[in-house]
């Protein structure tokens, strides 16, 4: 969409051909996906919405605004920013650039908080701590499945926790915002599950370009990504209820040298590691 071909009527199938095209050209992982979701959001409606106006035409102000997203989506920076939204355990959070972006892989570790508690009306009053909730993502998701749980969650940020707090209204969901650092806030006080996806990432990590864009102090920590999952499963245990459970996400090549870590502190009765879809160890879970 050069300026010689801006003054011709362009469709949405145009656009949506022309932005698939360029973000092949430059190699970016998800093409057709990008075009799609940044033209939706364009238009100001879903995917679907984009295939039943392929024929509408795009006035010059809209091109103007889309030829601005694609510049900053070819600087890489991640659709979920440029469109203010991410769609996480069938919800649509908001996201901004003071909150790391919900991935597919910490939907395991809601789906085993799920499965390890048991139907809602079993697990009926069970308090969950959410460490670290960035956008709210774990905890409103459970809370949303569980609506009679009682549940908190703790944020270093304060612009990260005013996100999660918009996330929690607009969903209708009660959840119970603390900020501090990692088990701080809720000093004295136990739950039946404690769940956290940290950072995890080592300082030294190779990382695609979009990630460099997240705050970093959600995604990097010391001694080769682990620092942050020690300290929570050393602490986790003065905060758990007799046979409570606790969940942590972490990266790659870091399952057993964690599991051996949980088993050091002699705390947990039970140590296991969960893979994802992908068949990747993603989430460890001890059992007090």
């Amino acid at each position: 969409m050069t300026d010689e071909t801006a003054s011709r009527t362009w469709t949405v199938r145009d656009v949506v051909r022309w932005m698939t095209q360029r973000f092949t050209d430059e190699k970016l992982d998800s093409p057709r996906l990008d075009a799609d979701l940044l033209c939706a959001h364009l238009l100001g409606c879903d995917r679907v919405g984009i295939y039943l106006a392929m024929d509408r035409p795009l006035s010059g102000a809209e091109r103007d605004d889309l030829r601005a997203l694609v510049r900053r989506r070819l600087a890489r920076e991640p659709v979920a920013y440029l469109t203010g939204r991410k769609e996480f355990f069938g919800l649509t959070f908001t996201v901004t650039p003071d909150v790391l972006i919900p991935r597919p892989d910490t939907e395991t570790l809601v789906e085993a908080a799920l499965d390890l508690t048991g139907p809602a009306d079993a697990s009926a009053g069970l308090h969950l701590l959410d460490i670290g909730c960035g956008s709210g993502a774990i905890a409103i998701s459970l809370a949303h499945a569980r609506p009679s749980w009682r549940v908190t969650a703790t944020d270093l940020s304060t612009k990260a926790l005013t996100v999660a707090r918009g996330n929690a209204l607009r969903l209708k969901t009660e959840v119970e915002f603390l900020e501090g650092s990692l088990l701080a806030p809720v000093a004295g006080r136990r739950f039946n599950l404690i769940a956290s996806n940290p950072p995890y990432i080592p300082r030294d990590a190779v990382l695609q370009p979009e990630i460099r864009h997240e705050p970093s102090g959600a995604l990097f920590a010391d001694d080769g990504g682990l620092a942050l999952l020690k300290e929570i499963l050393a602490e986790a245990p003065g905060h758990l209820e007799p046979g409570g459970h606790l969940l942590v996400e972490f990266g790659q090549d870091q399952d057993t040298l964690l599991a051996d870590f949980a088993a050091s502190t002699g705390a947990y009765a039970e140590i296991r590691v969960l893979c994802d879809l992908a068949g990747s160890p993603r989430v460890l879970h001890a059992h007090r």
